[in-house]
């Protein structure tokens, strides 16, 4: 994993937090698989788990992987707060996603937002991919490069920065269906409130827009 992204940075990331701040669901998750019938979804990259417990409060049954002890301690807790409804249906699992490998075939829904791998995302969205079931969702979202020196981003490395037609361009066009690959602006709510590794994008703004790259495909049956 590159350096500046690694699980000691991520663990002060978090350290650095509001504990007592509820994250929210990722704006493009929300637009994008409000629709879905529920079943099981990897949420990768879930930080303190905002994504998770949305999926979960609407009766999907979440594997969520982070890297990061700190903010799955904080996304545990915040789940119980929830009730056994939501705590019940989701799987916590510390890992580090550049060397992780899901099950494939597994899951429903996959979605990861704002994640930061060491090297070329391509080969992470490519397991990510083989995760999916047959008739299932992949939702890729990350920082768009049209937005790179704008969203807080310009001192990363290029690898945080993709089009959603590069993610496409990585899907094998005889078994996925591409629904979506857009750029799509969101608002920006100040440090920490979407993103990142997880739950945060890393953006210390606290107004205007940002820019999106919003990639959804679904894998045929």
């Amino acid at each position: 994993m590159n350096e500046a992204f690694d699980k000691a940075f991520w663990e002060e990331r978090y350290r650095g937090q509001d504990g007592a701040r509820v994250p929210r669901p990722n704006p493009q998750l929300v637009a994008e698989a409000a629709e879905l019938t529920p079943g099981r979804a990897l949420d990768a990259g879930c930080g303190e788990g905002a994504d998770a417990r949305w999926l979960a409060a609407r009766g999907w049954r979440v594997t969520a992987v982070d890297i990061a002890a700190g903010a799955l301690d904080r996304a545990r807790q915040q789940a119980a707060a929830a009730g056994a409804d939501v705590a019940d249906r989701i799987e916590w699992r510390e890992a580090d996603l550049t060397a992780w490998v899901p099950p494939e075939g597994r899951f429903d829904l996959v979605s990861t937002h704002y994640v930061h791998p060491a090297g070329s995302p391509q080969e992470l969205f490519r397991r990510l991919a083989a995760a999916v079931a047959p008739g299932g969702t992949l939702l890729v979202v990350g920082h768009d490069p049209s937005g790179h020196g704008t969203d807080g981003t310009h001192d990363a490395p290029g690898e945080v920065h993709f089009t959603a037609e590069e993610v496409a361009a990585g899907l094998d066009p005889d078994r996925w269906d591409v629904l979506v690959a857009e750029a799509r602006t969101r608002p920006a709510h100040g440090h920490g409130d979407h993103g990142g590794h997880g739950d945060h994008d890393g953006h210390g703004g606290h107004g205007g827009t940002l820019q999106d790259s919003v990639l959804r495909a679904r894998k045929r049956p």
